[in-house]
């Protein structure tokens, strides 16, 4: 049998490795001149506005929300598919998370839902670019101006995305991308926040170490409750490496999402019933290929059957409105249908950088035979 392909697989060249070395011999392993170095690379590429870098892409949302102002008795809304962490950070800063439908299709955020869930508390809207697939970023932006609502970007998975041939990140309000191990690109854990001015950007590192501001060689202040997530040194030197080959990796991954609608054929949502992705090869980086399993399927009967071709597949995600924690809050099944039924059979198939188009093929020749099988025992 051939070797497992899993559905992610991080890939770090011996540059990068040799660089990490020199960190770590250098004496200077935490926040130091590779952080800022990495945060002028990034800013260069988002259009020179100001990026601050952190030790994961969690915390850039939560500060963007302090940062906005956003407190106890706001209103903020987000999606149901997502990361949990989309919706933590709304509670960490002590507001109320809205949820909003999905599209059925893009299985982004709903924006005809986002206005409709619109209160006198609302003060902002996180979307969320599931697999890269940005929201129709003209209308998103239409609406906050309506209503006067900051916008903090979940671009988690986005890196490399463009909305009308600009990447994303280079415009808008806030926007957070994550680093973590299974990214496009990666630091092993980290993310960074773009924001929007130099007064803002001085903020979000009080609110990244601690609140301290320091002036001269012992004066120090502390005037804002801040926390621990400065990025190191470490992570930074990774994130060069991995930051030189982002157009390579975007490339590679808009080729083999190109293979995977080649190699499955222009039938196969009618042949078993499962819902393919959007074709788009101009914006979205393809993070993630997703598919939407038919119901006749359950997903861990699915995940257990490709392991058992040897084909590794993700889960991104569960509906946050059900966890127990937001069960708690009032959510509960029947009110977002699209998200549930999305979250319910959504899976996630091999897409890295590191695949080939041999990969993509057996990973749709042991879909479609454990989808052809589940047809027959129906």
């Amino acid at each position: 049998m051939s070797n497992f392909l899993p559905f992610s697989r991080p890939t770090i060249d011996e540059a990068t490795i040799a660089a990490v070395g020199e960190v770590l011999r250098s004496g200077w392993i935490t926040t130091g001149p590779k952080v800022q170095t990495f945060e002028a690379r990034l800013s260069e590429y988002f259009g020179g506005r100001p990026v601050r870098t952190f030790n994961s892409g969690t915390c850039t949302m939560e500060i963007a929300l302090r940062i906005a102002g956003i407190a106890p008795g706001d209103e903020v809304i987000t999606t149901p598919i997502s990361w949990v962490a989309t919706a933590n950070v709304i509670l960490e800063v002590g507001a109320t998370p809205v949820f909003a439908d999905v599209d059925p299709v893009t299985r982004n955020i709903d924006l005809d839902k986002v206005e409709a869930a619109i209160t006198s508390k609302t003060r902002a809207i996180i979307p969320v670019y599931l697999a890269g697939k940005p929201v129709d970023m003209d209308r998103l932006y239409a609406l906050a101006a309506k209503y006067k609502l900051r916008v903090i970007e979940d671009a988690a998975q986005a890196i490399g995305s463009t909305w009308k041939g600009k990447p994303i990140g280079s415009f808008g309000d806030f926007v957070s991308f994550s680093f973590q191990a299974n990214k496009n690109i990666t630091t092993s854990e980290g993310g960074c926040l773009v924001l929007n001015n130099e007064d803002e950007a001085k903020l979000a590192e009080k609110y990244r170490l601690q609140g301290v501001t320091r002036s001269g060689w012992d004066g120090i202040e502390v005037d804002v409750l801040g926390g621990k997530y400065n990025m190191t040194d470490v992570a930074a030197a990774i994130g060069l490496g991995q930051f030189a080959q982002l157009e390579a990796v975007t490339a590679q991954r808009r080729k083999l999402a190109k293979h995977y609608f080649e190699v499955l054929g222009k039938d196969f949502e009618a042949q078993t019933g499962a819902q393919l992705p959007p074709q788009d090869f101009e914006s979205t980086n393809w993070h993630l290929f997703q598919i939407v399993l038919p119901e006749r399927i359950t997903r861990a009967e699915f995940m257990e059957k490709m392991k058992a071709h040897n084909i590794g597949v993700g889960y991104h995600y569960a509906p946050i409105h059900l966890f127990k924690l937001y069960r708690a809050l009032g959510f509960k099944e029947g009110m977002f249908p699209v998200a549930e039924r999305v979250g319910r059979q959504i899976v996630s198939l091999p897409m890295f950088y590191a695949m080939n188009e041999a990969d993509v093929e057996r990973a749709c020749k042991a879909m479609r035979e454990v989808l052809a099988e589940s047809a027959n025992s129906h």
